[in-house]
């Protein structure tokens, strides 16, 4: 279902008044709508909202939508901290212009390469999806820092997580680069790791900030 952002919004916000505030309606005026605006008509064709008597109730279907909404925004919010490093305000923005782009399928990629994280920046519960419920049942948690391999496993690196730019600067130097294959080789005294045919030595909190995909 593509909706326009403003519905989404709109279904965001009722989403969050009867699942987490336990509102079970809103009235009218307090969402800026009007029975003549072509969103109102929107969700209202879709069967996703229901007004009586002024008062705003989300349907089954909208719970269901709403759902998904905040699910994006707040993995998105996870997305530009985790790995973009972006904090504050910026980091808020950013969210919501991502959120629109996450459709379903690419939040699952999302969601997985956060290694399946359950509450946002702002200690928000993420709804779970089918992949985060998978990851559970089968035992594979996605992406994981090099610091939880055992010697010899190997991966795919997915990301450096970061704000150091001279340790960014000498993991890439080491081809520490997402998308290589990296193998675990020691955990003690150092972590040794190969990518490609070098070998190289860091420490536990450098092993920290390397995210790699088993």
């Amino acid at each position: 279902m593509k909706l326009s952002e403003k519905a989404e919004e709109i279904l965001e916000e009722l989403w969050i008044e009867v699942e987490e505030e336990g509102t079970l309606f809103t009235d009218m005026e307090k969402i800026p709508l009007t029975p003549e605006d072509p969103v109102f008509q929107e969700l209202t064709d879709l069967a996703l909202i229901e007004v009586k008597e002024g008062r705003v109730y989300l349907r089954p279907e909208g719970k269901d939508e709403g759902r998904k909404i905040v699910r994006r925004f707040r993995l998105a919010e996870r997305l530009m901290m985790d790995v973009f490093n972006i904090r504050g305000e910026a980091a808020k923005e950013k969210a919501c212009q991502f959120e629109h782009l996450l459709n379903e399928g690419v939040d699952t990629k999302v969601c997985t390469l956060l290694n399946h994280p359950s509450t946002s920046p702002h200690g928000k519960t993420i709804p779970p999806g089918e992949c985060c419920l998978e990851a559970q049942r089968s035992g594979n948690l996605g992406v994981v820092p090099l610091t939880e391999l055992k010697p010899n496993d190997e991966g795919e690196i997915a990301y450096i997580q970061t704000e150091d730019n001279k340790k960014m600067q000498k993991l890439m130097a080491m081809g520490v680069l997402p998308g290589n294959r990296i193998r675990l080789i020691q955990t003690f005294p150092s972590y040794i790791f190969s990518v490609g045919y070098s070998e190289f030595a860091i420490d536990t909190n450098m092993a920290r900030e390397i995210f790699v995909r088993k």
